[in-house]
C-alpha cells in the first residue's frame, strides 16, 4: 500500500493527525492511534524527540544557510561514536545514492544501519545511516572508515541546522541502545508474532502479500497503524502497554 493511500485511510477513519507522542498518534476525533510504522524507523526513539528543541535553537541562530558550519562536524563525532569507529561522512537526498557511493568505495564491506539488532558495524568499512529524526526521509549518511576524497565523492549541502539535530538524535540512539533490551520487546509477541516474525524491535510480515492491504485497514480500524509497505518492518512500539495491541490480536488475516 502506498504512504498517500495509508494517511488518507487514516483521515477517512479518525480525521487527521493532530499530536504525536511516544508511539502514539493522536486525531483529529480523539482517537489515539498505537504507531508500528514510527516513520519506517526515523521515529523509532518517539514522536517527542530532543532533537527538535536542538533544531529549533539552532535555527533562531539563522543557521539555515549553505554555509560550513561546527554541525557537520559534530554529525561525524557522532556517528563516530554510534560505530565505535572513526568515521568520515557524507550527506546524500537519497539511499540509492548513498548506496552507490558505498559500493563505489568497497563492494565487499558496505551496509545499511539497523539499531538494536547486535551487529558489529564498527567491522563494516561503509555503513549508511538514516538518522532516528523524523521528517528527514531525504537525509542519508554514509559515515566510511577510510579516506574520501572529496573531488570524488562530494557531500550534499544541507542546513545546519538539521544536522545539528540530527547529530543530537544520534546521541539520543547511543543513549537509547544501552537502555533498550529483548525483555522490552518479547512482551508483545502473543499478539505480534501471530502476524510477525520479530528481531529484537523490527517486525516483518508472515500475511501473505496478497493479503497485506486488507491487513493494513484491519489494523487501523483496531488502532494500530503498521508500516503500510509489505517490504519494510514495522516496529515494536517501546514502552507501550500491552493492552494497546488487544483488538489487533483479534484480527483473522
Amino acid at each position: 500500500m502506498k504512504i498517500e493511500r495509508f494517511y488518507s485511510e487514516i483521515k477517512k477513519r479518525y480525521g487527521i493527525i493532530t499530536r504525536a507522542r511516544g508511539s502514539f498518534l493522536y486525531t483529529q476525533k480523539n482517537v489515539r492511534l498505537t504507531d508500528l510504522n514510527q516513520e519506517g524507523g526515523r521515529a523509532i526513539l518517539g514522536w517527542d524527540s530532543s532533537a527538535y528543541t536542538v533544531f529549533k535553537n539552532t535555527l533562531s541562530k539563522g543557521l539555515a544557510g549553505s554555509f560550513e558550519t561546527a554541525h557537520f562536524a559534530r554529525l561525524q563525532k557522532a556517528l563516530s561514536e554510534l560505530l565505535k569507529s572513526e568515521r568520515k561522512i557524507i550527506l546524500f537526498s537519497s539511499k540509492r545514492a548513498a548506496m552507490e557511493a558505498a559500493l563505489l568505495l568497497d563492494a565487499n564491506s558496505a551496509s545499511v544501519y539497523k539499531p538494536f539488532i547486535g551487529v558489529d558495524y564498527s567491522a563494516v568499512k561503509n555503513v549508511i545511516v538514516a538518522p532516528p529524526l523524523p521528517w528527514t526521509n531525504n537525509f542519508w549518511v554514509l559515515a566510511a572508515s577510510g579516506g574520501l576524497d572529496p573531488a570524488i565523492l562530494p557531500s550534499e549541502k544541507f542546513p545546519p541546522a538539521l544536522l545539528a539535530a540530527a547529530a543530537r538524535s544520534v546521541y539520543d540512539l547511543i543513549a537509547a541502545l544501552k537502555v533498550r533490551q529483548e525483555k522490552d520487546f518479547f512482551i508483545y509477541d502473543k499478539i505480534l508474532t501471530k502476524f510477525f516474525e520479530r528481531r529484537s524491535c523490527w517486525l516483518r510480515p508472515k500475511v501473505p502479500q496478497e493479503k497485506y492491504d486488507a491487513f493494513v485497514l484491519a489494523c487501523l480500524d483496531a488502532g494500530v497503524a503498521i508500516n503500510p509497505d509489505y517490504n519494510a518492518d514495522s516496529i515494536v512500539p517501546y514502552g507501550a502497554d500491552k493492552g494497546v495491541l488487544k483488538k489487533m490480536g483479534e484480527i483473522n488475516v
